[in-house]
């Protein structure tokens, strides 16, 4: 009996030792799972809003492409950035707590350019304006031409001249909307490598002892340039103004505002758009540098990207 009796009392201290187990791992789960469930709405309400931030840069571009469109503008540098407001947006779905943040840097990139945009869109309207009021006038004064004098003939041809410089404007001011994805070459520095391939930057370089030159920059991100393989060409001019330029190491010539102009070497690079930093080495084959000033140009796609100095003594 007093076996039977042990017995039951063991196996209540068990059963009470078992519940209290129970009970605490219970309590840790349901802890775990609502710290869980907090983290998940937290991360859905990021993404959500930067979703909706996404959407109404996408709207606002959409507006302003049509806009500029209706105005007489180029876009191609909307359109492309309206393709890579697409592709973040793809991309947003797969993102996680980490890829947000660089998702809101995209964010103040996209609303800087609409920003600039916006200046770009009351400049063609004004001079959408002066063109229309030139347009006016112009109508007026043919419907009197064939009985005005000589004086007004002169009068007409001036206004056709003003007309004429109003279109000219407009179409520069159309290039300077599309302007904004090329290439910007900064920080540019020259060192000399000599023959054994030790580098030197200094103030003066010493001409005699240069085997090559090294230009050395950054490009600047630009989100709306194209991640693609880029050709930068370089322009060496000598202190007397003539470019360095020998066929048999590279050089050529490229087109550049309607006129041929020589290069003196050149490079392709594939663009990152994270300020990446490129080197490009020109050696002229054994001729020694006269001292003097020397001016460095680079030009990629049709523009001028930079331009930099360096002295040889």
């Amino acid at each position: 009996m007093e076996s039977n009796n042990n017995t039951s009392k063991i196996a209540l201290i068990v059963l009470a030792v078992l519940t209290a187990v129970f009970g605490v791992l219970y309590f840790r789960s349901n802890q775990l799972t609502k710290e869980q469930a907090t983290s998940i709405e937290e991360k859905a309400t990021e993404l959500a809003n930067t979703r909706v931030k996404l959407d109404s840069i996408s709207t606002q571009l959409d507006l302003k492409i049509s806009e500029i469109k209706a105005l007489g503008g180029q876009v191609a540098d909307l359109e492309a950035l309206k393709l890579q407001l697409e592709q973040d947006k793809s991309s947003l779905k797969k993102a996680n707590h980490a890829t947000v943040e660089s998702y809101l840097a995209k964010i103040k990139e996209y609303d800087l350019i609409l920003a600039q945009k916006d200046g770009d869109i009351v400049e063609l309207k004004k001079q959408n304006g002066v063109l229309t009021e030139n347009n006016q006038v112009l109508n007026t004064q043919n419907q009197t031409l064939n009985t005005e004098n000589t004086g007004l003939k002169t009068v007409n041809k001036n206004l056709s001249d003003t007309l004429s410089d109003v279109a000219a404007k407009n179409k520069e001011l159309a290039r300077k909307v599309s302007i904004g994805a090329a290439l910007k070459a900064q920080n540019i520095r020259v060192l000399a490598v000599n023959a054994k391939g030790k580098e030197t930057e200094k103030a003066k370089l010493g001409g005699k002892r240069i085997d090559k030159l090294k230009i050395v920059f950054n490009l600047a991100p630009n989100p709306i340039t194209k991640l693609e393989n880029k050709t930068i060409y370089v322009r060496i001019l000598d202190g007397e103004g003539s470019t360095l330029s020998d066929e048999a190491v590279g050089s050529g010539k490229i087109n550049q505002g309607g006129k041929d102009i020589p290069f003196t070497t050149s490079q392709t690079v594939s663009y990152s758009n994270d300020n990446q930093e490129v080197a490009v080495l020109y050696s002229r084959g054994g001729v020694v540098y006269k001292p003097g000033k020397y001016s460095i140009e680079m030009y990629s796609e049709g523009f001028a990207i930079g331009n930099g100095t360096f002295v040889v003594r």
